[in-house]
């Protein structure tokens, strides 16, 4: 059935204003059967659209080469929580990085992507932004639900407790980055703009945080965008000029021919591998060069 019906950008737009703006399941589902042209063709493309939990993860999470274990630690509002990986031969000090989660929360991509990094020389750290509500539900519109709601100066003050948690790690040398991805990559904005301890922020396709805020950023940054992805994308030009304003050391990658959420090899329909192996090899190189 599948192989029959094209993923089309108009379908790949309603997934995202599904997700990220007003539509919700019901009005998604309908647009997506008139764009599909008819029920059954609807229901075959959704699982493309969507991440799929069944897909395999790149590190195991019973990987021999990494140590995982769940952390909780102070944050702004309370208890924070979060999976903290690190390569299992590390010895001494470690660069560390904060990973932060989609609007979908806390999930087995996330913290593949955490691995991912402990595997790269890291001590990676992927908090769960919903902790003050009881940590990340499995269903994930409750999840996005959840996100929204969430008080942003909270949510901000949450994650400069994080990386103040990283800095004093025993097995971290003290500096911090983040990554982060669509909300996390928002966040990671944000965060740059409110913390002078985050040493280095790599932001995919996230929201730009506002141009006034911008000469607060001490950090370096990282920040990849797709290139069909016009919503996000709107807000480059005035980020990019603040930033040239302000002397901030940053470097811009638009891949074109590509969609929002690239980087997820759990989305079929979306995932872009030549796009996500380059924007990794260059966050992996930056992370190091900026946090070694």
């Amino acid at each position: 059935m599948t192989d029959r019906i094209p993923i089309t950008q108009e379908m790949i737009r309603l997934y995202d204003e599904y997700t990220h703006l007003t539509l919700d399941r019901r009005g998604f589902l309908e647009k997506l059967t008139k764009a599909a042209g008819s029920t059954a063709a609807a229901a075959a493309v959704v699982p493309l659209l969507e991440a799929s939990k069944a897909r395999a993860a790149v590190i195991p999470a019973d990987d021999p080469r990494i140590v995982s274990e769940t952390v909780t630690y102070p944050g702004a509002s309370g208890e924070m929580k979060g999976v903290l990986v690190r390569s299992a031969d590390a010895t001494g000090e470690l660069p560390a990085v904060i990973v932060i989660h989609e609007n979908r929360g806390l999930n087995g991509h996330i913290e593949d992507i955490a691995r991912r990094l402990a595997v790269d020389g890291f001590l990676a750290l992927a908090p769960d932004f919903l902790s003050p509500s009881g940590g990340t539900p499995a269903d994930e519109d409750q999840a996005r639900q959840a996100i929204g709601a969430l008080d942003p100066k909270t949510t901000l003050d949450n994650a400069a407790a994080t990386v103040t948690f990283l800095q004093a790690h025993e097995r971290s040398n003290g500096r911090v980055g983040a990554v982060g991805f669509c909300w996390g990559g928002g966040l990671v904005n944000q965060l740059a703009t409110a913390s002078e301890a985050l040493k280095a922020g790599v932001a995919y396709y996230g929201r730009t945080p506002d141009p006034a805020a911008v000469p607060n950023i001490k950090a370096r940054m990282l920040l990849h965008y797709a290139g069909l992805d016009e919503r996000i994308n709107a807000g480059i030009p005035d980020y990019e000029a603040a930033l040239e304003a302000a002397g901030v050391d940053h470097e811009i990658h638009v891949y074109e021919g590509v969609n929002h959420a690239f980087n997820n090899d759990t989305s079929s329909a979306r995932y872009d591998k030549a796009a996500a192996d380059l924007a990794w090899q260059r966050t992996v190189t930056f992370l190091k060069d900026t946090l070694d």
